[in-house]
């Protein structure tokens, strides 16, 4: 595989592709490979990047149903303390009278 990349084969390929293109060709193929490859690499970083913003929404999503639960049991409880207040109330009464 060494041998396949030697300089007088690289200079004969350069040659072969300014022919078949055209010198005035070149510029604009290597912007668009250069785009191409800059386009892929963004796209990959992209990939690599949704991992943790994924794992934050799973996250915020966890905490946000935890406070939900939390705010939901002190509710009850609220509730419960009232009625249990107001059924110490009633029976106050009724034996004062």
């Amino acid at each position: 595989m060494g041998e396949l990349f030697q300089p007088w084969h690289l200079l004969i390929l350069g040659l072969i592709v300014v022919l078949l293109f055209g010198g005035k060709k070149l510029p604009e193929l290597g912007k668009g490979l250069g785009e191409g490859l800059r386009g892929f690499k963004s796209g990959l970083k992209g990939l690599e990047e949704d991992d943790p913003d994924d794992e934050k929404k799973k996250k915020e999503e966890l905490e946000a149903k935890a406070y939900q639960e939390a705010k939901l049991a002190a509710e009850a409880k609220l509730a419960a303390e009232a009625r249990l207040a107001a059924e110490q109330k009633a029976q106050n009464e009724v034996v004062i009278k």
